[in-house]
C-alpha cells in the first residue's frame, strides 16, 4: 500500500521485488484500500504531515471496510433473529480483542474476512448464489484455504435444497472465472511475470505441505488455545446457542467443519480461522439473548418450564426463575471478565512494538547536523517485524537498509551509520540505546492486580568511526 500511493506507476521502485517473501500474494487488496485511503493520504501530503499519519491512513480505510462488512451482516441478523441478538452480537464484538485488532491488519486473511462478512450476510439474507460467488472470489484471490469453508457451506445448501445444482454450477463457473482472470490480469503486471499468486500458496501449503516449517501445533489447538482466546465468554455461549436455537445449527455447522478441516494443516495461526468468529458470535449472541428474556422455556418446552417451577418454587413466570437469573448473573460476570481481558491484551499489544518506538526516538535524537552526507540506518529481520513499515521511514537525509543475510561480524563492513537489532554487542559499533518490549503479565497485590513486564528487545547501535555520533551523551544500554 505504501509503493502504490507514494511509488505509483513507478512498479520498478516496489519493495516486493526486491523482498518478494515465501509466497508471492495479490495486490488487489491493497489496491482496494490504497484507492480509499487515497484522499486521506493526499491531504497528508499537502499539509507536509509525517508520512507515518499515512499509515493511519491506511489503516482506519481497511478497517472501515471490515467494519462496513460486518454492518451488512448485523443488519440481516436483526432481520433473522431480532434487534436483541443484534445487541449481543455487537457487544461480544467490542469486548473481543482479537477480532478488533485484526480488523486493521492488512493481511490477505483479513481482506478474505470481509469477503466471507459479506457471504454470512447473504447467507442469511437468502441470497445463497450470491454467498457462493463472494466466497469464490475470496479464495481464488485473497486466501485458497477458504475453499475449506466453501465446500462445506455449498454441501450444506445443496443438501437443504436452497440451490439447484445446476444453477450453482453456472454461477460458481463464472465467478470463478472472472476471479481468475481478474487476479492474473492485475497481479502479473504487479509482479511483473505472468502469476495467479494463490495457486502458488496453495500449491506450497497443500502440495509441497511446507508451511510447518513455521511451527507446529497438535489437532486440538484451533478448539483449546486459539478460539478461546479470541470468543472469550462467547465460546462457551455459541455451543449454548446452538442448543437453545436449531436455527443456528444450519450456520454453525459449516463454519466449524471449517475448523476442523484446518486443523489437519500442522501449522497453525488464529488469523487462519478469523473468519468462524462472526458466526460463533451470532450462535453466542442468540444464546446470550436468551438468558437475558429468559422465554425458551416458556415458549417451546412448558414441561420443563413446569417442572423447573415446581423445583423452584416460583410462579408461571419464565423470567423470575433463579435458575435463568444465575444464568443472567453469570453472563453479566463473564461480560466483565472477557472485558477484563481485553484491557490486558491491549495493554500488552500497546507495548509489543519495540522497533516502531526506537525509530521514533532515533529520528527524534539521532539526526546528524554539521553534515549533509545520508544517514544509513540498517534494521535487522527482527525489528522489521516488530513495528517498523516503509510508512516509519523518514524522508530528507535518512536512508534505509533491510539486507537480509549479513553475518553479524562482518555488517561493520558496510559503514552504516545506526543499526537498529535484536543484539546487545556488535563489532564496530556501539549500543546507543536500547526499547523494552512486552515479556509477560505479572500479577501483584493492589490496584491494579497485574502489571505489564517489559525487558530489552531491540538495540540501537552507531557507528564508532563516526565522530559526531560518539561525542553525544547516550542513555546506553545497561
Amino acid at each position: 500500500m505504501h509503493d502504490i500511493l507514494y511509488h505509483r506507476h513507478h512498479i520498478e521502485n516496489y519493495d516486493h521485488l526486491e523482498f518478494p517473501g515465501v509466497v508471492p500474494r495479490t495486490f488487489i487488496g491493497a489496491l482496494l484500500v490504497s484507492i480509499l485511503a487515497s484522499p486521506m493520504v493526499l491531504a497528508i501530503n499537502l499539509l507536509h504531515l509525517p508520512k507515518f499519519y499515512s499509515l493511519l491512513a491506511v489503516r482506519l480505510a481497511l478497517g472501515f471496510f471490515i467494519l462496513a462488512t460486518l454492518r451488512f451482516l448485523r443488519i440481516q441478523i436483526r432481520d433473522k433473529f431480532g434487534p436483541q441478538v443484534e445487541a449481543f452480537f455487537v457487544i461480544l464484538f467490542a469486548i473481543q480483542f482479537h477480532m478488533l485488532f485484526y480488523c486493521t491488519r492488512p493481511l490477505p486473511n483479513i481482506l478474505a474476512l470481509g469477503l466471507v462478512n459479506l457471504s454470512y450476510g447473504y447467507w442469511l439474507k437468502g441470497s445463497y448464489y450470491a454467498t457462493l460467488r463472494c466466497l469464490i472470489f475470496a479464495t481464488i484471490v485473497f486466501r485458497c484455504d477458504m475453499l475449506l469453508l466453501l465446500c462445506p457451506l455449498g454441501l450444506g445448501l445443496l443438501l437443504t435444497k436452497s440451490i439447484s445444482i445446476w444453477k450453482a454450477i453456472k454461477c460458481c463457473a463464472g465467478a470463478v472465472l472472472f476471479s481468475i482472470g481478474l487476479t492474473i490480469l492485475v497481479d502479473s503486471i504487479m509482479w511483473q511475470k505472468l502469476l495467479w499468486p494463490e495457486f502458488n500458496v496453495f500449491w506450497f501449503n497443500s502440495v509441497l505441505n511446507r508451511s510447518s516449517e513455521w511451527g507446529t501445533q497438535p489437532f486440538y489447538w484451533y478448539f483449546t488455545s486459539a478460539l478461546p482466546r479470541a470468543l472469550l465468554v462467547a465460546y462457551p455461549l455459541f455451543m449454548f446457542g446452538v442448543i437453545l436455537d436449531r436455527r443456528i445449527v444450519f450456520y454453525v455447522l459449516p463454519v466449524l467443519s471449517f475448523v476442523i478441516l484446518y486443523s489437519k494443516l500442522p501449522h497453525k495461526e488464529l488469523r487462519f480461522i478469523i473468519s468462524s468468529v462472526p458466526i460463533f458470535n451470532l450462535a453466542a449472541a442468540v444464546a446470550a439473548s436468551r438468558m437475558y428474556v429468559s422465554s425458551l422455556f416458556v415458549n417451546r418446552y412448558p414441561f420443563w418450564y413446569l417442572l423447573c417451577s415446581i423445583v423452584f418454587f416460583y410462579r408461571y413466570n419464565n423470567r423470575k426463575k433463579s435458575f435463568w437469573n444465575l444464568l443472567y448473573i453469570g453472563l453479566l460476570g463473564s461480560l466483565v471478565i472477557s472485558l477484563g481481558c481485553t484491557v490486558v491484551t491491549f495493554m500488552a499489544s500497546f507495548e509489543n512494538y519495540p522497533s516502531g518506538y526506537a525509530l521514533k526516538t532515533l529520528h527524534r535524537v539521532g539526526d546528524i547536523k554539521n553534515t549533509t552526507s545520508e544517514i544509513w540506518v540498517h534494521i535487522d529481520t527482527f525489528s522489521a517485524m516488530n513495528g517498523i513499515s516503509w510508512f516509519c521511514e523518514n524522508d530528507n537525509r535518512w536512508r534505509y537498509s533491510k539486507e537480509e543475510d549479513i553475518p553479524l561480524e562482518n555488517i561493520w563492513q558496510q559503514n552504516f551509520t545506526y543499526l537498529l537489532n535484536e543484539h546487545l554487542s556488535i563489532n564496530g559499533y556501539k549500543c546507543l540505546f536500547k526499547e523494552d518490549g512486552f515479556s509477560r503479565i505479572r500479577l501483584k497485590v493492589g490496584f491494579p492486580p497485574i502489571s505489564m513486564v517489559k525487558r530489552p528487545k531491540v538495540y540501537v547501535h552507531g557507528n564508532l568511526e563516526n565522530t559526531d555520533i560518539m561525542h553525544r551523551v547516550w542513555p546506553g544500554c545497561s
